[in-house]
């Protein structure tokens, strides 16, 4: 005997109640016509993940009650598909639920809340939701599915309950924010989960960006055994099937498998994708950014292009007195590669009639990092000023090893919309540029990415034969600081034990913390590792306390 499972592997988006309401009930058609009889729909798809403070507001949990009514009327269309919606329910004033219910028939047949509540990195759940303690086991043609969501499947105790309480098979609904290496670590832990119980695993997960985090689909399933069963892709939208045979020896599942990307590949898809959901899902018609014939506006302007297409990027180059010619060459090589809109604006003359306007207030004085501000801060206006002319939204370039150190000018370079690459380190800049040298992906054009821009010493250009190097530790180390005490909260003792020089670990250390200024002023960017300097970083402006 056996029947299909389909999982609504879809990008929802936040608030947009009747838009998620129909595209659940689109992809019930289409599982239905496929022969499903069970659709798993990701944890609360019903108004989309997160809708953080909106949880708070009767207003939009009652909304959320009419858009899951839309869905529930509409099942009864297919009576012999069962339906799991994720969406959230208040029990009573201050008691909400993130929850599941399967839907059937045209009625609500069993409501779960997740019992396991995440409070760390970029989660806040318990903040809105109350944790539910029940077991919820239902049945799709004899077969005792035991239901959880997310974080529920992450520990042991939820998944023992749903097989005390009968299930032969666990379902788990997900939004699980992607970083690095988190795709192969979700398996792993589902394995766990698989091992304990005996029990295979559907593993149905949400895609798309929101914010600051991305969500990278990837659904699977695991037999029994441990193995994987099924993988959808990363990255996209798609309503995938997998057939679950029920025999007397066992229950095994079939479907396609995706294979795992490369680490690069994996964080370029995550990249894309967070730029073109931020762009796309908040009506901007488009984005601009300062090129400037460096790694950092190059890797943007090739991620942007893949994103959005050439026709939707503009880019302005911004030449002060300092800037050498091979950049303009090299930033209009770049333009021309990927057929975008190109346009140079001199920054001299403004340059001098701010130094001529704080001149009397200078005099004496001798030129420092104040004029090399002035000269970001021209830049920042000056695109800006075109973002509110004609509505783009402005990508800043900086990196989070510039983030780290505040190696960045507030209101300068810092000044725009939205942070691309505000998680990526300045050597993972370095070999995405080359990764995306060698693979176009997305179809925008080879080798978009001038060598030489990868290859010349970084620099802002801001004094006369400036190099980042000159007042910043080689990259290599300056990362792997950055990474061990801000991603992986090891102690200064530790890092310096391992063999890095105490110096350069108590300037790196230093930095970090003087600069939280600076972060708090800063635009979202998309987050990419374990830990980024947004939502799983919340340290005090002011602090006298250096781990």
């Amino acid at each position: 005997m056996s029947f299909v499972i389909s999982i609504a592997q879809l990008n929802f988006v936040v608030g947009d109640l009747q838009g998620n309401a129909q595209k659940i009930i689109q992809a019930a058609r289409d599982a239905h016509a496929g022969g499903a009889r069970l659709l798993l729909t990701p944890e609360l798809a019903l108004c989309g993940y997160a809708a953080e403070d909106l949880y708070l507001r009767p207003a939009f949990l009652h909304a959320c009650d009419r858009a899951l009514d839309d869905v529930v009327q509409a099942s009864a269309q297919w009576p012999g598909l069962a339906i799991v919606v994720g969406h959230p329910r208040q029990m009573e004033p201050g008691i909400v639920h993130n929850a599941a219910s399967i839907v059937r028939g045209g009625r609500i047949e069993q409501t779960y809340a997740k019992q396991e509540l995440p409070n760390y990195q970029v989660f806040d759940e318990r903040r809105y939701f109350t944790p539910g303690q029940d077991a919820c086991v239902f049945d799709v043609d004899g077969l005792r599915l035991g239901l959880l969501i997310c974080e529920d499947a992450w520990f042991p105790a939820p998944a023992r309950r749903a097989l005390e309480a009968g299930a032969q098979m666990l379902v788990s609904i997900n939004a699980s924010p992607f970083h690095i290496g988190k795709s192969s670590e979700r398996e792993q832990i589902m394995r766990e989960r698989v091992t304990e119980t005996g029990l295979p695993l559907v593993y149905a997960h949400l895609v798309g960006g929101q914010d600051e985090v991305v969500f990278e689909g990837r659904s699977f399933a695991l037999n029994a055994d441990g193995f994987v069963a099924m993988r959808g892709p990363g990255f996209e939208e798609k309503l995938l099937l997998a057939r679950v045979q029920q025999a007397p020896e066992a229950i095994k599942i079939e479907a396609d498998i995706a294979p795992i990307a490369t680490l690069e590949a994996d964080l370029w898809s995550a990249l894309v994708l967070g730029v073109r959901d931020y762009v796309g899902k908040n009506g901007f018609p488009g984005v601009l950014l300062g090129l400037s014939g460096g790694i950092d506006s190059a890797l943007v302007l090739a991620i942007a292009v893949d994103a959005l297409g050439a026709d939707k990027v503009r880019t302005v180059m911004m030449p002060s007195p300092y800037t050498a010619d091979i950049s303009w060459i090299d930033a209009r090589d770049m333009a021309e590669r990927l057929k975008v809109r190109y346009d140079e604006i001199a920054i001299a003359p403004q340059f001098e009639a701010f130094k001529a306007a704080l001149a009397t207030e200078f005099a004496g004085l001798p030129e420092d990092t104040t004029e090399e501000n002035l000269q970001a801060r021209i830049r920042g206006t000056l695109l800006m000023a075109l973002s509110n002319k004609f509505g783009a939204v402005v990508l800043t370039t900086g990196n989070k090893s510039e983030m780290a150190t505040g190696y960045c000018t507030l209101y300068g370079d810092m000044a725009g919309g939205f942070a691309v690459i505000k998680d990526v380190a300045k050597t993972q800049v370095f070999a995405l540029a080359r990764w995306r040298n060698d693979n176009d992906p997305f179809g925008t054009g080879a080798s978009p990415i001038p060598e030489r821009i990868i290859t010349r010493p970084p620099s802002a250009e801001l004094r006369p034969d400036q190099k980042d190097q000159d007042s910043l530790p080689p990259y290599e180390v300056l990362d792997a600081i950055v990474a061990r005490y801000m991603e992986n909260d090891e102690p200064i003792e530790a890092i310096v034990q391992d063999g890095y020089d105490r110096a350069d670990v108590e300037r790196v250390t230093r930095l970090i913390k003087l600069n939280e200024y600076k972060r708090r002023q800063a635009p979202v960017g998309i987050r990419v590792t374990r830990r980024s300097f947004g939502k799983d970083w919340r340290y005090p402006i002011t602090s006298k306390f250096r781990a």
